[in-house]
């Protein structure tokens, strides 16, 4: 076994959400207090309102009109910063692209009704993802619709500048012909560096293959093996920029690459050196650039993105001879501008929708075919929390829980980071005003200090299932059903997908089986014989449906333990009923 992650987390146990019972004690029963709306659009879902997407910025018709079959659609453009924070209190989703700057501000301002911004393109540096996640608001962008426009582009910049193609243009119509001072430079043989090899970047290096250029990269996060199958070598920061006649930029904006491209950098690269950036423009230093081809180090620059956009009209470096420049064009294709909208769209919806989104940003990245193989996992990992944190008694808090998969495949092949999140989210919202998701679920477990381990047990056999079950373990606490103790010490309760359904199928040391769906009682009792008509009679007379039933015992005519699985729940009468039959010694109503 390998403990793959923790943390610390303390929660106080000020909600009581079962009923329990046991012979010992007189029998009282004990019910959850209806939880308040948190925020407007809880309630405005439940009344079944369409929820309200805010668009500010130019969006393709055709996402616009996917949006409108589900929401409510305000397309409000060039809203200052006071104006968005004024409307977006009534909005549950946002759509931006890159010239809305989504703040702390606007999160605080939406008073928890934000629930999704979507960004209609790749980079998200114009979104506090920080702030995002701190206020359960889902980030999701648009990563693959613009991703060969944005290549093209880079390719089209690439040929201009070696061509001097914008310069001999606006020659050409001032009248000269200056064929003489327009020579340019081949790109055949010569070495292209792709600085970040994501998805635009790896699309910019298959077609420099295609135009015989040499095609070095670096990215620190680039697998070797996909480099490889384009016939890419991956080399050091240092390599790309001694060895490179062309570089060009598609790394994020983040902390560790903003003016990455500076006068030290500049300084190292080869003499001569053509630069395009389609990437974002604060990844250069726009005044050592300046420096650098008044220098003659660098020949020339192509550049489609800056610190400042647009530009202020006295920038030098967008009227330096040498510069060919271009105002955000990289996305800017009639196909590329459909297929982020619809993308996006589609993103937003089905977050609003509560579906699982695969572009997130800000909640556990797992790709989309490993997310449809998960998900009926997702659903028992929350399931099993919020049984285990219900069988707690007391007040000293949940403090140590330890998660087990068990699994044929290997610890490479399975990626846990959704199912904490989601074990996390079900110990947490039961017990607790807080709403949790994936996004901010890892953040609130450690505002609260939860110690969370987690482990692997490796099985024999086919790995053809991600998972043969999950079990989730609560230390040093009570139980309310002194049954759900197992020989460690711990609450103890486990579950597997059965046919696409979890299932819990431990509690304590005894074997149950039963779907987790709507409630479940949870009785111990003298196993004998009519237990299982009594309690299924008190049921019926209330008219309460029981959709599954099993029972667990140690051995004939010792303990059992029953597990009822209830669409409905049951009036205080009929549990208290169910505890007053003699051969009953303790039971627990459990809410899922």
């Amino acid at each position: 076994m390998s403990v793959i992650s923790s943390w610390n987390l303390t929660i106080s146990l000020n909600t009581t959400l079962s009923l329990s019972w046991r012979s010992s004690l007189p029998s009282r029963a004990i019910f959850p207090r209806p939880k308040k709306p948190k925020t407007l659009v809880v309630l405005a879902i439940a009344l079944g309102a369409k929820p309200t997407v805010l668009v500010s910025e130019k969006l393709g018709d055709a996402g616009i009109q996917l949006l409108k079959t589900f929401a409510n659609v305000d397309c409000s453009y060039n809203l200052s910063p006071e104006e968005l924070c004024t409307k977006i209190s009534l909005c549950d989703a946002l759509i931006v692209r890159s010239g809305t700057k989504v703040t702390r501000e606007v999160f605080e301002s939406a008073m928890g009704r934000l629930k999704v911004v979507g960004r209609a393109g790749v980079g998200i540096d114009n979104v506090d993802i920080s702030a995002a996640t701190e206020h359960g608001c889902l980030v999701v962008n648009a990563p693959t619709a613009n991703t060969i426009a944005a290549a093209e582009h880079g390719i089209a910049l690439l040929t201009a500048v070696s061509r001097n193609v914008a310069q001999a243009d606006a020659s050409v119509k001032a009248g000269k012909w200056e064929r003489n001072k327009y020579v340019g430079v081949s790109l055949v043989g010569k070495t292209l560096a792709v600085m970040g090899f994501g998805k635009v970047g790896s699309e910019v290096a298959r077609r420099a293959k295609g135009l015989g250029m040499q095609v070095i990269a670096h990215d620190p996060y680039a697998p070797a093996d996909r480099a490889r199958a384009i016939g890419v070598e991956l080399v050091s920061f240092e390599e790309a920029l001694t060895t490179a006649d062309f570089i060009s930029l598609h790394m994020p904006l983040t902390l560790a690459t903003s003016k990455m491209f500076n006068d030290e950098a500049f300084s190292r690269v080869k003499k001569g050196v053509r630069i395009i950036n389609v990437a974002r423009g604060g990844v250069i230093d726009e005044e050592a650039l300046l420096r650098a081809l008044d220098s003659g180090i660098v020949a020339q620059a192509a550049l489609d993105v800056f610190t400042e956009e647009p530009p202020p009209q006295e920038n030098k470096l967008v009227r330096h001879e040498n510069v060919t420049v271009t105002p955000h064009l990289g996305a800017s294709t009639t196909e590329a501008q459909e297929g982020v909208a619809l993308e996006i769209a589609e993103a937003v919806v089905g977050a609003l929708k509560g579906e699982l989104a695969a572009t997130a940003v800000n909640a556990p990245m797992v790709p989309a075919e490993v997310l449809l193989e998960l998900s009926p996992y997702v659903a028992l990992t929350e399931k099993l929390g919020r049984l285990a944190v219900q069988l707690v008694a007391g007040g000293s808090g949940v403090k140590f829980v330890k998660v087990t998969y068990a699994s044929a495949r290997g610890p490479d092949d399975l990626d846990t980071r959704l199912l904490r999140a989601m074990v996390t989210k079900g110990l947490i919202e039961p017990i607790s005003s807080v709403f949790v998701n994936l996004v901010n679920a890892d953040f609130i477990g450690k505002q609260r200090g939860l110690r969370l381990t987690e482990e692997r047990i490796v099985l024999d056999g086919s790995p053809e299932k991600p998972l043969e079950f999950i079990q989730v373990r609560i230390a040093n606490v009570e139980s309310k059903f002194a049954s759900a103790i197992s020989n460690s010490g711990e609450i103890t309760v486990e579950g597997r997908v059965k046919d696409g359904k979890p299932h819990l199928t431990k509690v304590g040391s005894f074997g149950v089986d039963v779907s987790l769906e709507g409630s479940i009682v949870l009785c111990r009792q003298s196993d004998q014989p009519g237990i299982i008509g009594k309690v299924g009679n008190i049921l019926s007379e209330e008219n309460v449906n029981v959709n599954f039933m099993s029972v667990g015992r140690i051995a004939p005519g010792k303990q059992a333990v029953m597990t009822i699985g209830l669409d409905e729940e049951p009036s205080r009468d009929a549990l208290k009923k169910i505890g007053e039959i003699t051969a009953v010694e303790e039971f627990v109503f459990l809410k899922l």
